[in-house]
């Protein structure tokens, strides 16, 4: 989700509720202790450099148990941080600690916020070797006979 979409979407409520990716609601007196622009530049595996932008959102829960972030309250705040984003429509990232802090997409099921789970993956899988780790091969048995040329066949002597 992006900030422009989150915000459309804030303006249409009356309450902010996370839901966690195991169902479970980031409790509701929640605060939001951070909203920033994290930037990540890298290089993968296949020596390709990246840059990578969000906005990032840090979600924090207290002992103050009346706290309730209200919409207004939210873009208030989202309008603050606005020269930190130079204008770029960025997607949003969650910050929100369990055992660790996970990172979390953002979503929205029409009533609340869903935090995504993300994934790693390797952006050079062509050259690294890897290949699509996505996509299996699908072969007969005989054709995986006549493709594998290091595995055990009846006249190799290896059993």
């Amino acid at each position: 989700m992006t900030l422009s979409e989150f915000r459309r979407t804030l303006e249409t409520l009356n309450d902010v509720n996370f839901i966690q990716p195991n169902g479970n609601f980031v409790p509701r007196h929640y605060h939001l202790t951070e909203i920033g622009l994290t930037t990540k530049q890298f290089i993968d595996c296949g020596g390709s450099v990246h840059t990578d932008k969000k906005a990032c959102l840090q979600l924090w829960v207290a002992n103050d148990f009346d706290h309730r972030l209200m919409p207004k309250k939210l873009i208030g705040i989202m309008d603050t941080s606005e020269p930190l984003f130079d204008g770029e429509d960025l997607e949003i990232e969650v910050e929100f600690e369990n055992d660790t802090v996970g990172k979390y997409g953002v979503s929205f099921n029409g009533q609340n916020f869903t935090l995504t789970s993300t994934k790693t993956d390797c952006l050079a899988g062509d050259l690294c070797g890897i290949g699509d780790v996505n996509h299996k091969a699908k072969l007969s048995l005989a054709e995986l006979g006549k493709t594998a040329s290091s595995c055990c066949t009846p006249s190799s002597g290896c059993c």
